[in-house]
């Protein structure tokens, strides 16, 4: 009998040693959840906020005008807009197809760098592209409506918080720019090689773009207007006048842009 007790005693002893052990691995799981969940809330509503933040931080974006049929086929132009300001525009379709392509490669451009520097629907058609032009215009200006309607809506938002009164400066600012920049075609001058038509775009008092939306061309008039035209335009914005000196080998040309381009001066008031 002496021999057995020093054997239970440790066979005690190890029972006691593994109960507690288990009594401690069943009480830690239980509070591990709860603190990790407690630190894990925080993170995701951070994550959650910044989400939000980033998604409406970007006040860009487009306006498309509606489609306009016209005899040679649809038009509809669409704008980029940011901080209130028509940033980029494109006509999204144009009639193509034979003539129609030639045309529209034309007028196209010209059409959306006055729509861009007017700020408006309140520009000239391009001589040859009648129809292109009118359908442009009016695309462009439902596609202006949907702009202002969308301004508007977000002035409203910010009624009460002081932000009304900034957007007022804003579009005020707005509008004295628009009435500003403008385009203004000049008359139609006939030379011995054909009609010379300057349009510039005046802001400020200031001619800020010239170009001829006529020039002669074909055969030889072809390579002269190319090389003087640009020379002639870059000559006018430099002088913000009529005074020029005419291109060397163009005099008819350059005689002509002088006089449209006075036109066009005067019609502007400079």
């Amino acid at each position: 009998m002496r021999k057995t007790h020093p054997i239970r005693r440790v066979v005690l002893a190890g029972a006691a040693t593994v109960s507690g052990i288990v009594l401690l691995l069943s009480l830690k799981p239980a509070s591990d959840p709860a603190s990790a969940a407690g630190s894990a809330a925080p993170q995701q509503t951070a994550a959650a906020q910044e989400s939000a933040q980033g998604g409406s931080a970007d006040p860009a974006g487009t306006v498309t005008g509606d489609a306009v049929r016209t005899q040679y086929g649809p038009v509809q132009v669409r704008l980029t807009v940011s901080g209130g300001k028509v940033t980029d525009v494109r006509a999204v379709q144009a009639p193509s197809g034979g003539r129609s392509t030639e045309v529209t490669n034309t007028a196209v451009p010209r059409l959306n760098r006055a729509a861009l520097a007017t700020q408006s629907a309140e520009i000239d058609a391009v001589s040859g592209a009648t129809y292109t032009s009118s359908g442009y215009k009016q695309s462009l200006q439902s596609a202006l409506d949907k702009m202002e309607k969308a301004a508007g809506g977000a002035e409203a938002g910010d009624s009460g918080t002081g932000g009304s009164a900034e957007a007022g400066g804003s579009a005020e600012a707005g509008g004295s720019a628009e009435a500003a920049a403008r385009t203004v075609t000049g008359e139609t001058v006939t030379t011995q090689y054909g009609p010379v038509q300057v349009r510039i775009t005046v802001s400020g008092g200031k001619i800020t773009a010239a170009e001829a939306v006529q020039a002669p061309s074909g055969g030889q008039s072809t390579r002269i207007n190319g090389s003087a035209v640009p020379k002639l335009n870059a000559a006018a914005v430099a002088a913000g006048s009529a005074d020029i000196d005419a291109v060397s080998g163009a005099t008819y040309t350059s005689n002509g842009y002088q006089q449209s381009l006075q036109s066009a001066l005067d019609q502007a008031g400079g």
